[in-house]
């Protein structure tokens, strides 16, 4: 009998998450990487494809001039995505703000600390940057069920520890992952500043935080996963549409005291995805059309050509 995973998405067993130990990162996607859905260059960056056959990448080839940035961690990467050409960045270079080309900086499994240290490490690499916009948040979430003892100063990240037996209460996984997520955009904030660059931020969607209930092909796609992980025992407090309003209502107020611009995805996919739009393929990852109304939403609502 074919899974729901293999009959609905079997591109997803090319992400296989197999990352490189990295120094300063921990880890990162190999570079070069050649696979029958995505594209890395020599340090390990997902290609953006571009019309007329152009290419912007970190280190490889790229238009000359200046780009835009977007950043973040597997949902920027484009876990999901059938193809180079469906990610984000795509999208949004090709249909919805075409206007420069768009880099893909982002690196799977990281928190806003890595998130940040790496567009540092690899800042020389970049041309004149007019736009960043930061897609994040979530993974700060779900590491929040990790003891304080795995937290350290600048929070935890992915296989840093077994998982716990003891969850800590939501109210304060919410405040802890919203500290950490502005306490890290505020280095953006300075890094931006620096560049004269204008920055956003983004919360990035979460299935059950667009939708009460997901439809019956999402649905048969999580619960086959939930066989397999124990995203459901450890994150059934976090994945409510309440707590998902409450955590954006904190980072909005706390990206107001930065000054940095605010943009709830969830709520944008809510208000403008239709009943039968298939829009995740895991809680966290799109699908081709739920990138693309990403996309959409990014260039109308951040007054992007």
């Amino acid at each position: 009998m074919t899974s729901p995973r293999a009959e609905f998405a079997p591109h997803m067993e090319h992400y296989t998450f197999v990352l490189e130990d990295q120094p300063y990162l921990g880890y990162f996607q190999y570079g070069k990487e050649k696979t029958p859905v995505y594209h890395t260059d020599r340090h390990g960056f997902r290609v953006t494809p571009g019309p007329g056959g152009l290419r912007a990448t970190v280190g490889d080839e790229r238009p000359d001039g200046p780009a835009r940035v977007l950043a973040g961690s597997s949902a920027v990467f484009g876990v999901g995505a059938t193809s180079d050409a469906a990610t984000i960045t795509a999208r949004l270079w090709n249909a919805h703000a075409p206007r420069l080309p768009w880099l893909n900086i982002a690196g799977q499994s990281h928190n806003s600390a890595q998130e940040l240290l790496l567009f540092t490490l690899f800042q020389h690499q970049l041309p004149a940057i007019e736009d960043i916009v930061l897609l994040s948040g979530v993974n700060n979430l779900v590491l929040s069920r990790l003891p304080e003892e795995q937290q350290g100063r600048h929070g935890a990240f992915f296989d840093c520890g077994p998982a716990p037996d003891v969850i800590p209460p939501t109210e304060q996984r919410v405040a802890h992952a919203a500290e950490l997520t502005l306490r890290h955009l505020g280095g953006w904030k300075t890094l931006a500043a620096g560049l004269g660059t204008r920055l956003t931020f983004v919360l990035q969607p979460l299935a059950s935080w667009v939708r009460e209930e997901p439809l019956p092909r999402e649905k048969l796609l999580f619960d086959e996963l939930d066989e397999v992980s124990n995203f459901r025992r450890f994150h059934h407090d976090i994945s409510t549409m309440a707590v998902g309003r409450a955590y954006a209502d904190r980072l909005a107020a706390g990206c107001a005291r930065l000054d940095v611009p605010f943009v709830d995805m969830n709520a944008a996919l809510t208000e403008t995805a239709g009943p039968q739009d298939w829009l995740f393929i895991d809680r966290v990852h799109c699908t081709d059309l739920g990138y693309d109304m990403v996309a959409r939403q990014l260039a109308d609502r951040l007054d992007l050509a």
